[in-house]
């Protein structure tokens, strides 16, 4: 049975994890939690688990050995001399996701998903906790360009071609990559869920001592005052 949680209680810890996570770090994070993240991580979303998993292709190296971080985003990536430069990176939301969630844990090992709000409580029991996985959630809009420091060399990109730049899997190298925010936890609790339970409860108390409003016109409802205008 999962413990009750206080979201007044929570302690906002600072994190900072090294990629591939390693399991007994991931285990010790705690809703609320901000996590910055260096190391390899990859990019992946809509395109690459349709190709991956609904029609069967494989990367010409195993997702699993690349990394056990996917990054639900798109990259803002540029040509270079070099080659590809990202400087810039959007997240997407992660809910269009949960169909593939199962497969793709395990045929990669993933164990941290990025992105955008999330998925539902009843998502992560069933898919994320099973999986030894957890969810980290970015932080509002408009850090594309934030996020996009922090990544220091793009080592491939995979079905570029096939997908395009914002589908396609890009492997990066990050340095201090954040910050993200613990949405899930060991035990499927989800932060926003926990939050939305407290501003409903908050709302309730806040409008019960308030007159319930007549909701007719005049001639319905003869008193001008209570008249909808």
């Amino acid at each position: 049975m999962n413990k009750i949680i206080d979201i007044n209680k929570l302690e906002m810890r600072e994190v900072h994890l090294n990629c591939p996570v390693k399991t007994d770090d991931l285990m010790q994070l705690q809703l609320g939690d901000l996590v910055y993240l260096s190391g390899v991580i990859y990019t992946g979303r809509e395109g690459m688990y349709q190709r991956f998993i609904d029609e069967g292709f494989e990367l010409p190296v195993s997702i699993a050995d690349i990394s056990n971080v996917n990054f639900h985003c798109s990259p803002a990536a540029t040509a270079g001399e070099d080659g590809y430069v990202v400087k810039a990176i959007t997240a997407t939301a992660s809910f269009r996701f949960g169909k593939w969630m199962k497969e793709f844990f395990n045929r990669t090992n993933c164990k941290i998903i990025i992105g955008k709000a999330g998925m539902t409580s009843e998502d992560y029991r069933k898919l994320f906790v099973p999986a030894g996985a957890l969810y980290l959630t970015t932080v509002g809009y408009g850090l594309g360009a934030t996020y996009g420091r922090s990544i220091q060399k793009v080592h491939d990109a995979y079905w570029l071609e096939e997908l395009g730049v914002a589908q396609a899997v890009w492997v990066i190298e990050v340095e201090k990559m954040g910050p993200f925010i613990v949405e899930s936890d060991n035990q499927g609790n989800s932060l926003f869920e926990l939050c939305n339970e407290q501003v409903n409860q908050n709302l309730q108390s806040l409008y019960g001592n308030l007159p319930q409003p007549v909701l007719r016109r005049y001639g319905e409802e003869m008193d001008r005052d209570h008249e909808v205008i």
